[in-house]
């Protein structure tokens, strides 16, 4: 260490020769490859690298990894490539990295927001929900804009992001979430046995705490060496996946657990095919947490100054890193892993000014190896502040129970209150943590899903008895998962460190009778009294406290927080800790990029566009096209000199007068299959259908839980335990995911699969008087005549020689067939139909003429003449609901006293008193034009059109007491006028239905 470097010669793990050429706020710096952006700022000496989110106080480099709640820096690698908030202790260097520190104006040293920290009497915690509250003018054009503009860390990007990013599935037997000693051995004991196995951890490196820990020493090697081997030894095994760099960040349902790889972030030109981040979406039989234990520093007065770290970052960047946090260090501790940091800094050259232990006497032999060294322990005080501004100077020191001061200069300030199991990827699990009075700390408890914790996250102490517990867990996890008990070698512990219990809340100096700022959550800016506060005014609950004060709501998402304010708010309540409970652990672990979530899924590919198999033949003949869902659905059909009116008018008559060609491919259709398939359909529909014949068709409606429409469709009876379930072409997914989950959740005792079948069948819908002549000619195997295929019917045969499920039924009131073929020969079976039809002057019609067609006749669109608040009844659809039906899906909220009350609104038919006047779909009706604004609205305009089979307009509409008021006359007001309309009812064009046969 020499000049203004802080690196040592001979310390770390990497060679200093490879260095890496960086810069921050502007000033250029050299690292070495291997380095974090936090290590390689050290190394220069520099520790202040941001400003607090409130006070704007200087802030600098906590910890050595995840856990940071200060060195957050924007990453820039070009005007789209500009990162905020990337923690610099996990943000690995590469030549040419370019950081900015946030948070500040004009500059980091000369911030203007410093202010705030001036006026933070006036700032304290909760102050958001008593002040803005006067005058109310001020919140919309004073407050809440410039609330706004101070609100977040860092600035968002303003570019599209130009890199990309993957993602996979994975399936293993035994996912192992921790690369420490723990995760090693139980990775080692299940990949042993042959068993499909991933380890991940969050580091570039394996190794956990053996990349500080100097004592360690396993099978006869260096701790961190011994890592290195194993894990070597891990990936070249065929039954393993080792994954570094690799953060679990949410533990889901029946072992599903998310993980972001990042994969290219420490590159300085990855290369365009490489991604970005990867997303792996894990499901395990079994599952090792071994997630290791975070350091809590020690809350006294100012205890955020840069330079002041925990003791064990400053001993990983001396060990793992070669780099020395200070040249004068004092050390503030309440447990022995301090002195182990002390004492590896003393070996390196490093002054360590003091050993503060807030502990009476003490012994151990690492107490006893720090004053062979000449170190002074100062045992029983207490720093009561710390000395600087834009570095410590100073700490001053004072027996616990209050004396004299003595001010002690340093340059760094090394604390360490002792050890928080991490326990956040078992809460998310569902798991119940347990409060261990003996050492004060929350372990797992009760286990929700098949994983087990093992190592310091289940607060097991010592090296030795970590590895036995780890792999022991390893080798039974897969034993659980199916495997067969194989000979193996556990790892021997040779020498290993123990540390002891350590301290929860705040220390002496900054307790209930000081004002002092004494930080409990660094990035959120609360302090000590902060939590005293919020228990003061009423907050009794930790969730409360939480939420008033903002502790551990930041990215960190109080790692380093939690247990301290927990025990502040606990003192102060004088209840134990485990009364006042612990806030609940949310995903995700560490903040994940939208990137990483989204992956693929933007541009083009964020909505995919899907089209149907006929699609090529109706866009070389013209089509318009409109998106429907993701599909991309003919609208309709121009020919020249047409404009759209024109050529629906033509499709709509060409169907009523000879026939017509629909693309119907894009209705939802599934499979219900299975011995309890027709018990299965009367639960989900309203109808019955246990007596439905195979063969015979029905129009069926699903509900809600709430009673009101969800979903329908025709269905067709196949064969006694195979239904043939069509949806709207909007609804397919989400009728799947409710079929299923009523499956999976309410009915599973019923043996019924289910089965989405919409992309393998194309549908061609052939409508019209023509439409048994056009079909007939190419059917094999199937009984075209109306004895044989009536109405609401479903056939299997073949058609142009291949597969097909023959539907009669119709959606214009036509006769009409759904012919249903695997979707590779849907274009060819089109063509032929085509070509036959053609013979007849049958027209290809689009949605449009569908849409008009169907309105003729009086047939509802789920979603467009439905508004999630209509009932059977509402719709004219009370004939579809089984009258001697006990049981089914909404049944029950059909009886609700809202859905029978009088007035509720009402399906009817509307025709303007100018037959030439069209509706706009979604005008308001009222029953008086001249009733003062606001006037009273009575129902809304669902479907209208121009009908030119009726020579005249047409429209459905919801209204209230709609079937009463048949004859009477409403009107709609619009911005040109009020427009006179007569009630009728909902079938405008052949109203006794006998079009149907023909």
């Amino acid at each position: 260490m020499s000049g203004a470097s802080y690196r040592i010669s001979g310390a770390g793990r990497f060679s200093q020769a490879k260095t890496a050429r960086f810069s921050f706020d502007g000033q250029s710096y050299a690292g070495i490859e291997g380095d974090t952006l936090a290590s390689a700022l050290l190394a220069n000496g520099v520790h202040l690298v941001g400003r607090s989110f409130k006070y704007h106080r200087p802030r600098g480099i906590l910890s050595a990894g995840a856990e940071e709640p200060n060195a957050l820096v924007e990453i820039r690698r070009d005007a789209a490539r500009k990162t905020p908030n990337v923690r610099a202790t996990v943000q690995e260097l590469y030549d040419g990295l370019d950081a900015q520190s946030q948070n500040r104006w004009p500059s980091l040293p000369f911030d203007l927001g410093a202010v705030s920290d001036i006026a933070s009497p006036l700032l304290s915690a909760g102050f958001y929900y008593k002040t803005f509250m006067w005058p109310k003018a001020a919140w919309k054009r004073l407050y809440e804009p410039k609330i706004r503009a101070a609100a977040g860390l860092g600035v968002s990007p303003d570019q599209p992001d130009p890199d990309h990013y993957s993602s996979r599935y994975a399936h293993c037997d035994v996912l192992v979430l921790g690369g420490g000693a723990a995760g090693i051995a139980a990775a080692l004991a299940a990949a042993e046995t042959g068993v499909r196995v991933i380890l991940a951890d969050e580091q570039a490196e394996f190794g956990g705490s053996l990349r500080f820990e100097s004592g360690a020493k396993i099978d006869g090697q260096d701790g961190f060496a011994w890592a290195q081997a194993a894990v070597a030894k891990l990936a070249a095994m065929d039954n393993v996946r080792v994954l570094s760099r690799t953060t679990a960040f949410g533990y889901y349902a029946q072992n599903f657990v998310g993980l972001v790889e990042r994969v290219s972030e420490h590159l300085r030109t990855p290369g365009h095919d490489l991604a970005r981040e990867r997303l792996w979406q894990v499901r395990a039989k079994r599952v090792v947490l071994a997630s290791g234990a975070i350091e809590r520093h020690m809350v006294f007065a100012d205890n955020d100054r840069p330079g002041i770290m925990l003791a064990g970052a400053a001993r990983t960047y001396l060990n793992h890193y070669g780099v020395a946090v200070g040249r004068n260090v004092g050390v503030y501790t309440a447990n022995d892993s301090a002195y182990a940091a002390a004492i590896d800094l003393k070996k390196a050259g490093v002054n360590v000014a003091a050993i503060v232990d807030l502990r009476e006497n003490p012994t151990g032999p690492v107490i006893d190896e720090a004053r062979a060294l000449g170190i002074e322990i100062n045992f029983g005080r207490a720093v009561i502040r710390a000395g600087g501004k834009l570095r410590v100077s100073s700490m001053t020191v004072q027996p616990k129970n209050g004396g004299g001061e003595r001010t002690i200069a340093v340059d760094a300030i090394l604390m360490s209150a002792g050890w928080t199991p991490s326990v956040h990827l078992f809460s998310q699990s569902r798991g119940k943590v347990a409060f261990n009075d003996e050492t004060k700390r929350f372990v797992p408890g009760t286990y929700a899903q098949d994983c087990v914790s093992v190592g310091a996250c289940n607060g097991t102490d010592g090296l030795s008895a970590t590895v036995d517990e780890a792999y022991a867990a390893g080798a039974k996890a897969a034993k659980d998962a199916g495997a067969k008990a194989a000979k193996s070698s556990k790892p021997k512990v040779d020498a290993s460190e123990s540390w002891s219990r350590g301290m929860l809340g705040a220390a002496p100096g900054a307790g209930p009778d000081t004002t002092v700022k004494a930080f409990v959550d660094f990035q959120n800016d609360v302090t000590a009294k902060d939590i005293r506060q919020a228990v003061h005014e009423g907050m009794r609950s930790i969730e409360h406290v939480k939420r008033f004060t903002t502790n551990g709501m930041a990215t960190d998402q109080g790692k380093t927080s939690n247990m301290h304010g927990l025990a502040i708010a606990a003192e102060t309540l004088g209840k134990p800790i485990p009364e006042v409970g612990l806030t609940t652990f949310r995903a995700p672990y560490t903040p994940v990029t939208f990137g990483a979530i989204v992956s693929h899924a933007r541009g083009p590919l964020f909505d995919p566009t899907r089209r149907t198999a006929i699609h090529p033949w109706a866009e070389a003949q013209g089509a318009v096209f409109e998106d429907v869902g993701q599909w991309k659905r003919a609208w309709y059909f121009p020919k020249a000199g047409e404009d759209m009116h024109a050529a629906v008018d033509r499709e709509c008559v060409a169907v009523r007068k000879t026939a017509g060609l629909f693309d119907a491919s894009t209705l939802g259709k599934i499979e219900v299959v299975g011995p309890d398939a027709a018990k299965f359909m009367e639960l989900l529909y309203t109808n019955p259908w246990e007596k439905l014949e195979p063969g015979r068709c029905r129009y069926g409606i699903m509900l809600r839980e709430d009673g009101f429409i969800y979903d329908d469709g025709v269905v067709g009876r196949l064969a006694p335990d195979r239904f043939h379930v069509t949806t709207t072409t909007g609804g397919a997914p989400r009728v799947m995911n409710h079929m299923e989950d009523y499956l999976q959740t309410e009915f599973p005792h019923l043996n019924v699969w289910l089965t989405s079948i919409t992309e393998q069948w194309a549908v061609i819908a052939v409508q019209g008087p023509k439409s048994r002549d056009i079909i007939a000619p190419l059917v094999e195997g199937i009984d075209m005549s109306d004895e044989a295929l009536p109405h609401m019917s479903v056939r299997e045969g073949k058609i142009c020689g291949v597969p097909t499920r023959l539907f009669r039924m119709s959606f214009t009131g036509e006769r009409g067939f759904e012919v249903n073929v695997p979707a590779d020969y849907g274009q060819a079976v089109w063509e032929a139909l085509w070509a036959e039809g053609q013979k007849h002057g049958a027209a290809a019609y689009g949605t449009e003429a569908m849409h008009v067609l169907r309105a003729e006749k009086g047939y509802i669109i789920v979603g467009q003449d439905t508004d999630g608040t209509v009932t059977p009844n509402d719709a004219g659809l009370d004939w579809a609901v089984g009258k001697k039906k006990t049981d089914f899906v909404g049944i029950r909220g059909l009886t609700r006293p809202d859905l029978v009350a009088k007035g509720r609104k009402q399906l009817v038919g509307l025709k303007t008193r100018d037959p030439k006047v069209v509706l706009e779909e979604g005008a308001q009706i009222v029953e008086d034009p001249k009733q003062a604004i606001p006037m009273k609205m009575i129902g809304h305009v669902s479907s209208s059109y121009w009908s030119e089979n009726c020579g005249r307009s047409i429209a459905l509409a919801l209204v209230a007491g709609g079937r009463d008021r048949m004859g009477e006359t409403l009107y709609v007001p619009m911005p040109n006028g009020v427009i006179e309309v007569e009630v009728t009812g909902m079938v405008f064009f052949d109203e006794t239905g006998g079009r149907l046969n023909g």
